[in-house]
Parts: structure tokens; sequence; C-alpha cells
């Protein structure tokens, strides 16, 4: 068994950390254009869900590596992505500075997981945001479906909308044993959203829909198992603007 392997989620070449813990995984189907096959996951082998990825994002990878051995096969697991990472000193990265495996491996002697500082939002709730950015109604029925499946996270559920800070992305590292069992209850709620969801008429930003659901959804499953959590900044290998990002806020919410 590994001690850790941290799936680096991608759908093109680019370039990945020097490390071994770092695994690129492919999604988004075939991997074209020369890529060293050797080097990658795919998502697309095996026990799959890779042709859902324009609605699921990076956890058909998730997926992926959770049904064909990856948690099994090692002690810890993560999940980043191709431009983003945990911030650390270990690992030079386009000139930009990300967590060693040693770096990551020592806070896992301390925490129960590691994600990425939350995001506050300010002016509104994570509800509010959510009703301004997206359908409302597919988070409306996610509450529908939790109250259905695992009504004890409902309280958890409820106070994560009401609050104005969420983790973002969908990044973590944590064990592989917790993270299966996040995946267990992911999944089955996303699958059962799938169902009652009709996003034949969303655009392609709308299509990744339980993508978006899901950040929700793990700030909620965090909260309600009370996991001791190290919070790291998050690198953006191409920079990100965030006065760009602010002024799409106040547009979403006060201009719909």
């Amino acid at each position: 068994m590994q001690k850790l392997t941290v799936l680096v989620i991608t759908h093109k070449d680019y370039e990945f950390p020097h490390s071994a813990c770092y695994r690129p995984l492919f999604v988004r189907g075939k991997i074209t254009n020369g890529l060293k096959t050797k080097d990658f996951y795919q998502d697309n082998s095996g026990v799959s869900i890779a042709e859902k990825n324009s609605s699921f994002c990076e956890l058909t990878g998730l997926y992926w590596a959770w049904k064909n051995g990856v948690f099994e096969n090692n002690q810890y697991i993560g999940l980043v992505h191709y431009r983003r990472y945990f911030a650390g000193k270990g690992l030079h990265l386009k000139k930009k500075r990300i967590a060693s495996e040693s770096e990551l491996l020592t806070i896992l002697e301390k925490y129960d997981v590691i994600l990425p500082r939350k995001r506050n939002y300010f002016i509104e709730s994570i509800y509010s945001h959510y009703q301004h950015a997206h359908h409302i109604k597919d988070l409306d029925l996610t509450r529908d479906v939790i109250t259905e499946l695992q009504p004890e996270y409902l309280e958890s559920f409820d106070a994560v909308m009401q609050g104005r800070k969420l983790h973002l992305y969908n990044m973590f590292v944590m064990s592989s044993e917790k993270a299966s069992e996040y995946c267990h209850w992911l999944f089955s709620i996303l699958f059962e959203l799938e169902q009652r969801i009709d996003i034949t008429q969303y655009d392609n930003y709308q299509k990744r829909v339980f993508g978006f659901l899901a950040e929700r959804l793990f700030n909620v499953w965090i909260l309600y198992n009370q996991l001791n959590v190290k919070y790291l900044p998050v690198v953006n290998l191409d920079g990100e603007n965030l006065i760009k990002k602010g002024l799409n806020l106040l547009k979403r919410k006060f201009l719909k």
C-alpha cells in the first residue's frame, strides 16, 4: 500500500509536479494529442461515469478512483486540479510553490482533512449566492433529497446554506477511509438528483450543476462529521483575477 496519492484532475496536457504522490487523472474521455498514457490515470476505464463529465466535472475522476482500487491502494487520498494546488514550500511548479508529499503527510498526522481556505461571500448567504448564479430549484431539490435519504444531515445543510463562507473546488486530502465514506454519501445523493434535474435546456456552464452542488454538499459533510480541518491557501498556476470575480458577484446579486 502507498502512503499518499493526490489525484490531479486534468483534461489536457500540462506541466505537472515532479513528485510520485501527484498522479494526473485525465477526464473527458480518451487521451489524445500524443500524451504519454502511462503517466496518467484515465476515468473512462473500469467502473466509470466518464460520460457524465460535462455535468459532474472533476467528480467523474473522483468516482473512478473510488471504484477502481486507488483508494484501497493508498492510506491517504487527495484531489486537486491541473492548475490549482494546495500551497506549500516543498515543490516548485510554474514559478509557484505547492505542498510536497512530506508537507501534506506531516499535516495529516494532526488533522483529519486538508481543505482550501473558505471563500467569504460577505454580502450574501451561500443560498442566495447560488440563487443569483445558478438555478435555485436544483439546490431546493438537493434539500428534498437529503430530507428523504440522509435526514440527519438536514441541520448541517441548512447551516451551510445560511452561512457566508464555503470551501470551493472539491479539493481535499484525507484518509482513504474517510474519502470512501464521503463518496458513498455524495454519489448516492447526486445520482438521485440526476433523476430529478432536467439539464437539457441548460447552457454548458449551468450543465456543470452536479459539480456545483457537490461543492456545497462537501461543506455539509465536513460540518456534520465534525472533522478536524487544516486550512491551506490554494495556488492558481494561471493566476486569478479576484477583482473580476468580485465584480461578477455584485452583478449577479444586484443586476441579475
